[in-house]
């Protein structure tokens, strides 16, 4: 059974296995190829993806996203302050750990970044097995490259409550470098940089490719910066246009 590579994004996901010589990006019940990383929790069941980001506005209290800005992070880290202030959801501290708290079928239940992580994690892994009528037990999972342990550690303890057997961690940047075919082309050393900015990390990495092996030379970036920041500084500007139009 092949090993599947799993992009857990920010703000989407998406599942891939190389089979017939090329790599498959499969799509989810809705046809699409990334799925949300939005979970939602209502009085009677829990909704991952495409169903849990289309009913956010109803439910807003408990729909979750943005988890990875949370994994591996403290509570008290300056970046997590930052980012309560701009999310619906409730977010609290359980010894300087920051966990999700929300209602879910009557009940007030708090949750890891680990286990919110877990669930779109299986929830690629189902739509992997969908496509491919097996079950799937191995799995890649890509990360920025400016990650740090605990993050990586995180990511990877999020695989194993999906049940994956997460047989390797590796940087955005090299996946990028690999989707792109850039291995495959033979010759003498060459540097590569790869721009890499998604909804909520941002990285910028100067690889080395020589018969087909990675080496990552450098990287800059910052784990706290993308999509979702330009869009915290447009609501933030229109916020105050309108305060200031309307004297409010």
């Amino acid at each position: 059974m092949p090993a599947v590579g799993i992009d857990l994004g920010t703000t989407y996901s998406c599942v891939g296995v190389f089979q017939h010589g090329k790599v498959e990006i499969i799509a989810n019940d809705q046809g699409n190829r990334t799925t949300p990383s939005y979970v939602a929790f209502t009085d009677t069941e829990r909704l991952i993806g495409d169903a849990a980001k289309n009913q956010v506005a109803m439910n807003p209290n408990n729909t979750v996203f943005d988890v990875k800005r949370l994994i591996g992070r403290r509570y008290d880290d300056p970046s997590v302050t930052a980012d309560r202030k701009h999310w619906s959801f409730e977010v609290v501290s359980e010894a300087n750990k920051p966990k999700v708290r929300v209602e879910y079928k009557g009940e007030r239940k708090t949750f890891s970044a680990e286990e919110v992580s877990a669930m779109i994690l299986g929830k690629m892994k189902e739509i992997a097995e969908a496509y491919l009528g097996k079950t799937v037990k191995d799995a890649v999972i890509t990360v920025p490259a400016y990650f740090n342990d605990s993050q990586r550690q995180a990511t990877k303890d999020a695989g194993a409550i999906a049940g994956l057997n997460v047989m390797r961690i590796i940087n955005e940047p090299t996946a990028a470098a690999i989707a792109y075919g850039l291995d495959k082309k033979v010759g003498s050393e060459r540097n590569v940089l790869i721009f890499d900015l998604g909804g909520g990390t941002f990285d910028v990495s100067i690889l080395t490719i020589e018969d087909g092996v990675f080496e990552v030379k450098s990287t800059a970036g910052d784990t706290h910066l993308g999509g979702e920041d330009f869009d915290n500084r447009m609501v933030s500007h229109f916020i105050g246009e309108f305060k200031r139009k309307h004297k409010k």
